[in-house]
């Protein structure tokens, strides 16, 4: 096996990790970082939706109680109904429009350049968001009605414009539409379980013919280090926001998209273009 190929499955891995459930992209920072690496080919394909599960799982074993009591409940507890029926109707904005428009994005918006402009608006618009008058009306997720889940759920269909970034875009649907930091942290986290579930599904059928055994190493390698560098993610980012904005995160992307559009204006890197 090439050592250097597990080196790229591992970095990979923590970088899906880290940037999935902070404001940031993570598919923007795979696309970035596989085009830099070389490791763009149809193996890649799979091996980003695996450590994409990596991340998915991270968040499920983190609210592992919380889930396992829905569950446990579900045909019993009225709340544990509520929930689901919030996380379903978040949910479908996303499902629907993704089934319309998954083939067509994949092929003319996933490349660096796409990502770069799209993690520079991204940016802009947190800042905005940011400088405006925050007042939070729902403090609890359960507290959600079923349009804030409906608004937040368009919001996160936006982000899939790679780049954009799903959690940056449900968590400042969530401020705009009146919830708190947290719960607005929260609820991304639990909307991302099914519909990251959905799609990794989904373009597990669509590229199942490009599995192969050999790349199980690099898979592992990848999958691993997805689901720890969540883990730590997760905790960490919820922690962050207890008492800072998120003004750090959009100038990283501001100036992270100004760098790689930089690097491609001048001929420094010959990016993947649209």
């Amino acid at each position: 096996m090439d050592l250097s190929l597990l080196l790229t499955a591992l970095v990979l891995g923590i970088v899906e990790g880290l940037t999935e459930f902070l404001p940031i992209s993570s598919t923007g920072h795979l696309i970035v970082l596989g085009d830099l690496l070389g490791y763009n080919d149809d193996a890649s394909k799979v091996f980003k939706i695996v450590i994409q599960l990596g991340a998915i799982l991270a968040v499920c074993w983190d609210y592992r109680e919380r889930l396992l009591h829905v569950a446990g409940s579900l045909a019993t507890e009225r709340s544990s109904q509520r929930f689901v029926g919030l996380l379903f109707v978040g949910f479908l904005p996303a499902a629907v429009l993704g089934l319309m428009f998954h083939s067509t994005i994949k092929g003319l918006l996933f490349n660096p350049i796409t990502v770069a402009t799209a993690l520079v608006i991204g940016g802009v618009v947190i800042l905005y968001v940011e400088k405006r008058a925050y007042h939070p009306r729902i403090h609890e997720v359960d507290a959600m009605r079923w349009s804030d889940a409906l608004k937040v759920g368009f919001a996160q269909a936006v982000a899939m414009i790679p780049g954009t970034s799903r959690s940056g875009a449900t968590i400042m649907g969530g401020l705009i539409f009146g919830l708190s930091r947290k719960t607005a942290a929260e609820f991304s986290f639990f909307l991302a379980i099914p519909t990251m579930f959905a799609a990794t599904v989904y373009d597990l059928y669509k590229n199942w013919a490009l599995l192969r055994l050999e790349d199980l190493p690099v898979f592992a390698v990848g999958f691993v280090a997805s689901f720890v560098a969540a883990m730590w993610a997760v905790k960490s980012f919820i922690k962050f926001i207890s008492n800072h904005t998120f003004i750090a995160f959009a100038w990283y992307r501001i100036v992270f998209g100004i760098f790689v559009l930089a690097t491609w204006y001048f001929g420094w890197v010959e990016w993947s273009e649209p």
